[in-house]
């Protein structure tokens, strides 16, 4: 019963960013703003859906014990307060996809300040402890993995874009 309500808890935030995402897509493109790595973005849409299936599937077809660890819940719930302070820090400019308004500079304040992408310490973060709530060692480790893969590919295209070395 735990899992699921974690489960919907979980499906229920990612389309809310998402609606947040689309909101400040239009904002964005209002503004003229250019879209990067467009054709990276389907692969970044399929591994976070493919990771909620595997949550699901894991749980439901492994034995284990699929207990709740308590540590686990107050790192996600950490992490989750992390990703509210980096969306607020960037306000309109946050975004699932990568715009850029031309002439505009990179948001230097709240976790930006202090760490070049924020937000892909969060995802990373998130696809790693959100498993071992439940003890689903397999998703965490294949999807760090494939995580870790995407964001090379994506950090690269955002450094370019923002004209970090």
């Amino acid at each position: 019963m735990y899992f699921i309500i974690f489960i919907t808890l979980l499906i229920i935030l990612r389309l809310s960013e998402l609606c947040i995402s689309s909101l400040n897509e239009k904002w964005l493109l209002s503004q003229g703003a250019i879209e990067y790595g467009r054709e990276h973005y389907p692969f970044v849409v399929a591994l976070h859906t493919c990771f909620i299936i595997s949550l699901v599937a894991e749980y439901f077809f492994t034995q284990g014990p699929h207990l709740i660890n308590y540590f686990f819940v107050v790192l996600v719930v950490l992490v989750l307060l992390f990703k509210w302070w980096l969306m607020s820090s960037l306000g309109k400019y946050w975004n699932t996809r990568i715009y850029r308004i031309p002439g505009s500079i990179a948001v230097r304040k709240g976790p930006y300040k202090y760490i070049r992408h924020p937000n892909y310490v969060d995802v990373v973060c998130e696809i790693a402890i959100i498993p071992l709530v439940f003890h689903l060692y397999y998703t965490a480790i294949i999807f760090s993995v494939l995580n870790i893969v995407m964001l090379t590919v994506r950090i690269r295209v955002e450094n370019k874009v923002w004209g970090y070395k």
